[in-house]
């Protein structure tokens, strides 16, 4: 059985390496904006303009680690639902047709994160994912289809914590 206040934990450094990654690339990004080797000798030289559209993305991406950080720092206080079925924080196992088994997560934001956690494969998704509004409010074993594109897939659900 996964603990899963260790896994909250897990995702937390992960989200707060990504932030610290961010951060950095955000300050070095400004710090190439703003250098005096930088400055425009003629019309045509955007090495300047481009490093500053760069640094504005960065930041931008330093915001929403921190966001996804603080969202996901306040999940500890959810609790699951007394009948057991899939709600924001719950780790939920499923298998498809050919026996494969997928661990998910569904968290509030940073949809696609993966975490190696006590040798699972976990990925987090959110409610606002296809594959996340399809298992809103699942019990365990529920079967139910889900189509992305062009393709079916079908899944057992064999498990929630």
């Amino acid at each position: 059985m996964i603990n899963k206040i260790l896994l909250l934990e897990e995702i937390i450094k992960t989200l707060e390496a990504l932030y610290q990654d961010a951060f950095d690339a955000a300050m070095r990004a400004y710090d190439t904006a703003t250098n005096d080797e930088n400055e425009a000798e003629n019309k045509y030289d955007t090495l300047g303009l481009e490093a500053a559209y760069l640094a504005q993305g960065q930041s931008k991406r330093v915001a929403e680690c921190e966001a996804d950080l603080k969202t996901f720092k306040k999940l500890k206080d959810i609790k699951p639902a007394a009948n057991k079925n899939i709600v924001l924080g719950t780790l939920i196992h499923l298998v498809d047709r050919d026996g494969k088994m997928i661990m998910l997560f569904l968290g509030p934001t940073a949809g696609g994160l993966k975490i190696n956690f006590n040798g699972e494969s976990i990925t987090v998704i959110t409610p606002s994912a296809p594959l996340g509004k399809a298992l809103l409010g699942r019990f365990i074993n529920d079967e139910f289809k889900f189509k992305l594109g062009h393709s079916r897939h079908y899944y057992t659900i064999t498990n929630i914590f």
